[in-house]
């Protein structure tokens, strides 16, 4: 269904992104040299973004990519610190990357290398469009850092969340305003909240997230029960709808299906929306292209997020020796002995 309705495309960009995500991972300490050797490129993590954010200039791309890849080992930590009871290094991580969202220059040279790694992919995001848009980047963040801690406690305690309750915080922690947020550097066009709000294109934005946060859970399932985990639409499903696991899975593909439908109706509503504007002002011979550009790339997320889902070591579960615990993990520069 996907390869055949979203062609798989990737920016030009890519193998030089690739190269220099893999530098930054060890200029910044997010890895060990050892592990960004045997892991870096196989867990795809810059085909993710260079499928996704086409049209972007390569300084916006890289910062992009550079952010995506901290993002995964900030998750992989989260995890780590769950695991091996550590609430109070993810309070005082959760602390710091609130302060560093707010000031990211004053950060930069931060002795944790996961809250300087961030200060320094956030400082390069803020420099390439107007405050007012730095200002949403942060709010929205916030609130992702204030949702990995309510997964914290979900986790501790064993809780697993109703199905709706489940969503609403899966929007949070997969943060789908975030990834609809960076669609605009990309483009090279902060939107106006006209726009931004307009159901037509904030229906759009939100069926690709769906559609990348549900695929990612049929994907990770695995790997998730595997490791004890409680936030996975399927596991939500068997725990508090009385399904089987084979039926939750039937549920998940499902809903992504039907997404997939909506989503293909809510593009078309969106593009209307771009041509609506094209001509209409000086400003919509701007906006018109730039709105075009993103609900575009929207597009892009499905055919990005379903191969990177199929090619990434991330979720090869059955390949690791430990099921339990991801191999690219540096569980001894986290703490663990």
């Amino acid at each position: 269904m996907i390869e055949d309705a979203f062609p798989r495309q990737l920016h030009p960009y890519w193998p030089k992104l690739q190269e220099n995500t893999r530098d930054w991972l060890l200029e910044k300490r997010l890895m060990p040299a050892d592990k960004v050797r045997e892991y870096a490129d196989g867990l795809c993590y810059t085909d993710l973004m260079a499928g996704y954010y086409l049209g972007a200039p390569d300084d916006v791309l890289q910062a992009i990519a550079d952010y995506s890849a901290w993002f995964f080992v900030w998750d992989d930590r989260h995890d780590r610190d769950i695991v091996h009871g550590r609430p109070a290094d993810w309070r005082l991580l959760r602390n710091r990357l609130h302060a560093a969202l707010d000031a990211p220059l004053h950060h930069l040279h931060h002795p944790d290398p996961l809250v300087e790694g961030f200060a320094d992919s956030v400082s390069r995001l803020y420099s390439f469009l107007p405050r007012t848009w730095n200002r949403r980047f942060a709010r929205h963040f916030h609130a992702v850092i204030e949702a990995y801690d309510r997964e914290f406690r979900n986790r501790t305690e064993g809780y697993v969340p109703k199905v709706e309750e489940y969503l609403a915080l899966r929007r949070l922690t997969f943060a789908h305003r975030i990834w609809t947020d960076l669609l605009e550097p990309s483009a090279g066009c902060e939107l106006p909240d006209s726009v931004r709000g307009h159901p037509a294109y904030r229906r759009a934005a939100l069926l690709s997230q769906e559609f990348a946060a549900w695929y990612n859970d049929l994907c990770s399932l695995p790997k998730e029960i595997a490791g004890d985990e409680v936030h996975n639409l399927g596991i939500s499903l068997v725990t508090h709808e009385g399904l089987t696991l084979e039926e939750a899975v039937d549920e998940v593909r499902r809903r992504i299906e039907e997404c997939i439908a909506e989503f293909l109706e809510a593009e078309r509503g969106a593009l209307a929306l771009a041509a609506e504007m094209t001509g209409e002002t000086a400003h919509g011979e701007e906006l018109g292209p730039a709105v075009r550009a993103c609900v575009g790339n929207m597009r892009n997320w499905f055919s990005s997020v379903y191969w990177f889902h199929h090619e990434s070591g991330r979720y090869m579960v059955d390949s690791w020796d430990d099921r339990s615990t991801p191999p690219y993990v540096n569980n001894e520069a986290a703490g663990e002995k």
